[in-house]
């Protein structure tokens, strides 16, 4: 019976020794895969890691020349109606050398007329209707005209 016994000792020991082979093969198979994933997280964590830095470093210098762009077209527009304005106010200066332009201008606005012409002056309608409005205008503060005038300006006209 020792010999049996032995036997299946034996038996039983060769069943837990390939038991413990197999898990051995599977514990480093299963330990090389992982291996094998944790490198390659590492890596994409790594890469990961770099875009996001890249992504950081570039954001503010991009931001800052899209500005500087935006600020460089807004004074070439600027340039632009500087010159058109200059063009305009050399035009206005070649007109004014001109006598008959300058004479122009002086009956136009300042209600000049020459010597041997009659000047004619119109009288508005409804200028006498605005003079009984301001009847005793003289006789008040300047200030008080002033306010009437502003409390006048929003109504509309005939009112």
């Amino acid at each position: 019976m020792a010999a049996k016994d032995r036997d299946r000792f034996s038996t039983a020991t060769r069943i837990r020794l390939l038991g413990e082979q197999t898990a051995a093969r599977v514990y480093r198979s299963q330990s090389r895969r992982q291996a094998r994933r944790s490198r390659l997280t590492g890596r994409a964590a790594f890469l990961v890691l770099v875009v996001c830095t890249l992504v950081v470093a570039l954001a503010y210098p991009m931001r800052q020349y899209v500005s500087q762009r935006a600020d460089i077209a807004e004074q070439e527009r600027r340039m632009e109606e500087a010159r058109e304005r200059v063009a305009g106010l050399r035009d206005e200066k070649a007109r004014l050398q001109d006598d008959q332009y300058v004479r122009r201008l002086a009956r136009e606005h300042l209600h000049y007329v020459m010597p041997g012409e009659t000047a004619y002056t119109m009288i508005d309608p409804d200028a006498e209707e605005r003079r009984r409005d301001d009847e005793g205008a003289a006789d008040r503060p300047w200030y008080s005209n002033v306010w009437d005038g502003v409390d006048h300006a929003d109504r509309p006209a005939g009112q």
